[in-house]
């Protein structure tokens, strides 16, 4: 079966109120959601945005046409929420508070078991001491990952893990286009040092 036919019948179960299948699409997506609302409002609003949007994704996935990937409608659900809550949150705000909003940390990664979902490799895994030193290497990554300023985590997930343009990024996030560029270059930066890093010494 075909991923567009797989996710077609998930938009049919979902449309036909299969609570299963809700839960399931919120347990593949919750994560990666949670990054993008972080980018955007910070830790402190993040959670409150996602519950929100999966609020509107079960309210409105009747009327979803697949004029888009479902992963991408959600993405920009997410999005016009975070961004609505953002703007309500400012006025109540002063400097300092505002400032703070989009700097918090977290140990989430993209799937729902905690690790990247798309790990990047140079190596072929032929034998027990390269998958073993792939792992570790995956380890490394992860905890950049982790650490990384919630922006270049969002950016970065959303072009080279979700493959969206980067026109779609700057739109999802409300930033210009050049800011998205600077943010992918950066968190790219970083992840290729640790990764050379690993493969000169053997270490994070």
């Amino acid at each position: 079966m075909s991923t567009n036919t797989d996710e077609e019948a998930l938009i049919e179960r979902l449309k036909s109120g299969d609570n299963a299948a809700f839960q399931s699409l919120i347990a593949q997506h919750q994560p990666r959601l949670l990054i993008i609302a972080r980018s955007i409002v910070g830790e402190i609003f993040a959670e409150d945005v996602v519950q929100d949007a999966w609020s509107s994704v079960y309210r409105a996935i009747a009327k979803f046409e697949g004029r888009s990937s479902l992963s991408t409608w959600i993405i920009q659900i997410v999005s016009n929420e975070a961004k609505s809550r953002l703007r309500r949150e400012k006025r109540h705000m002063n400097v300092a508070d505002i400032e703070e909003l989009g700097h918090g940390g977290d140990s989430q990664h993209f799937d729902q078991q905690g690790h990247w979902s798309n790990p990047p490799t140079r190596w072929e895994i032929a034998t027990p001491e390269l998958m073993l030193q792939e792992s570790e290497l995956q380890k490394c990554i992860e905890h950049t990952l982790s650490v990384l300023p919630e922006k270049q985590k969002a950016v970065f997930l959303l072009r080279d893990v979700e493959q969206h343009a980067l026109v779609d990024i700057s739109e999802v996030l409300g930033l210009s286009d050049n800011n998205v560029r600077v943010l992918l270059h950066r968190a790219r930066l970083r992840l290729m040092q640790v990764v050379d890093h690993y493969q000169e010494t053997g270490e994070c």
